[in-house]
């Protein structure tokens, strides 16, 4: 079997998650290059299509990353996330996809340290799953 090298999909609030990643640019913290960023205004914005968009596009993991708990700048855009993720994982085990493949993180700006952490840790998970099964399935 060839290297598999994942495609990740991060959806990164603007205000937390995104500026965490930004910080890990600045202090030139190395985190996998196979993490694709899509700034969101808020985590909560992040729909169930756009999770299964990602997936059907070619991701072979998600993760949404928001703000922490009671810091969300939109109140509880982050809970909203949150819940989306959890109803999503449990559709994506019924379709016979393993639910690890879609993660919730939350974190601050000043973060940039876990954001490069998770980047890392969701890289080598995914790694060890293999290829999504819908990319399989579309080959």
């Amino acid at each position: 079997m060839e290297h598999f090298e994942p495609v990740i999909v991060a959806f990164c609030c603007h205000y937390c998650a995104y500026t965490a990643a930004d910080m890990a640019g600045s202090q030139r913290l190395v985190y996998p290059a196979n993490v694709k960023i899509i700034r969101v205004p808020c985590s909560g914005k992040v729909d169930s299509l756009h999770i299964a968009k990602a997936f059907e596009k070619g991701a072979d993991g998600v993760y949404v990353a928001g703000c922490l708990d009671g810091d969300c700048h939109f109140k509880n855009g982050n809970d909203k996330a949150a819940r989306k993720v959890a109803h999503m994982r449990g559709y994506l085990e019924e379709i016979g996809i393993e639910p690890e493949r879609l993660e919730m993180v939350k974190m601050s700006a000043g973060m940039g340290e876990r954001f490069a952490r998770v980047a890392t840790e969701m890289t080598e998970k995914i790694r060890k799953l293999g290829p999504s099964p819908i990319k399989a399935a579309a080959a």
